[in-house]
């Protein structure tokens, strides 16, 4: 691979690092080492508040947090991707108390004590792999590898159900401390991944199903592009979009565009031709996220490219959240031979993945650091990603 390339590293390696630094820096030893992964949704895009189903799989680039419980009430909180560590006290680590990355920590903590849960006085150190900024759901991972800590330091077993309960817990976190308005996928996903496996995600229910999904045996790799391009969301285009949605579901008669039946007719009543191209990517959309998921319970992976590709065009043409970074990632990799590419994300920068023959792979990520060279932009990251585990415990 390129130069570009965003290590996963190696998680027993980064938990013993971690668990030294963690000595030097508070002076006693941990009581255990956590992890819980970034994740990149395969399909599904801006279908969760259209009460559609998603795809999202775990990376292998995760999160990693190291805690130990204090005598006292305070809370005191590291991160070696920070200058500066946080300190609290544990009557005040809701709402209004913890800024920046430091509330997404204290906010699950604040989050486990409204649900009941008698937590401690803290010490924690955190390290990360996944790309802040990337749209591959680096806050999920830290509120998830902090939240499976503080659970095992109060003696609960991290069983499906609790696992369950730490969703909650977490979005509540990222949505009430940390001000980050969140449908919950990130937190899902980092919770309940699987080896191997994506995450169909129903987000009417939120019900959810294991989908056999191992690249590497078929010999292939996904490729995930971080375009690192930071577009701002404060032009309104994300909230634009899901008020278009709204706006069609009204038109329609029904509360989601989820409950439409007859697509085609739909779409012939809708006289506004905006609101019509958001609507049909929604229906395109989730019929391509059932044909995914067929697909890949048959290993018919040239065929799921196709619909990775269709993804992006609708992405791009209909619903218009794409940017000359995600187009150029996209058009790049299947121009050099990837079965598929698509945006992956909320659009307006982010990251883009591609599924490539393995021993296409270098010649894939090469192309697409040289074209954005060309144009004399920032350089990707490169992150070849195998679904991997959810939140759990190394040392």
């Amino acid at each position: 691979m390129p130069s570009a390339q965003v290590s996963a590293g190696v998680p027993d390696e980064i938990a013993d690092s971690l668990v030294s630094r963690f000595h030097d820096t508070v002076g006693r030893e941990p009581v255990g080492c956590f992890v819980a992964p970034g994740r990149v949704n395969l399909i599904g895009e801006h279908l969760d508040y259209n009460d559609g189903k998603c795809l999202p799989m775990a990376l292998p680039h995760a999160t990693y947090a190291a805690l130990a419980p204090r005598d006292d009430d305070r809370v005191n909180l590291t991160s070696l991707q920070e200058e500066e560590p946080w300190q609290g006290r544990l009557g005040a680590l809701g709402p209004g108390h913890a800024e920046g990355w430091a509330a997404y920590v204290a906010g699950v903590a604040w989050a486990l004590q409204e649900d009941g849960l008698d937590i401690p006085g803290l010490d924690i150190v955190v390290d990360s792999r996944v790309p802040v900024g990337a749209g591959l759901s680096s806050s999920a991972a830290l509120e998830c590898s902090v939240a499976v800590g503080l659970c095992a330091l109060i003696g609960l077993e991290l069983d499906h159900d609790l696992r369950r309960r730490l969703v909650s817990a977490c979005m509540r976190a990222e949505r009430e401390v940390a001000g980050a308005p969140t449908g919950g996928m990130d937190q899902t996903i980092a919770l309940l991944a699987e080896r191997e496996h994506a995450l169909l995600l129903d987000c009417r229910d939120w019900s959810t199903e294991q989908v056999p999904w191992d690249p590497s045996a078929h010999g292939l790799e996904l490729l995930v592009i971080d375009t690192r391009a930071q577009h701002s969301h404060s032009d309104g285009g994300y909230e634009s979009r899901r008020n278009d949605c709204e706006e069609a579901a009204r038109s329609l008669g029904v509360d989601t565009l989820r409950e439409v039946d007859d697509t085609s007719a739909a779409l012939e009543s809708l006289s506004d031709t905006r609101i019509r191209r958001r609507a049909r990517h929604v229906f395109t959309e989730m019929a391509r996220v059932e044909a995914a998921v067929d697909l890949l319970r048959r290993s018919e992976y040239e065929s799921l490219g196709q619909v990775f590709t269709s993804s992006h065009a609708s992405l791009r043409d209909d619903f218009e959240v794409s940017c000359p970074e995600l187009d150029l990632a996209v058009d790049t990799a299947t121009e050099e031979g990837a079965l598929g590419a698509r945006m992956t994300g909320g659009g307006f920068g982010g990251s883009a993945i591609a599924l490539v023959p393995g021993d296409r792979l270098d010649t894939v990520g090469e192309a697409i650091v040289q074209a954005y060279r060309s144009r004399g932009w920032e350089e990707p990251g490169l992150l070849p990603a195998n679904p991997g585990d959810g939140a759990r415990r190394l040392r």
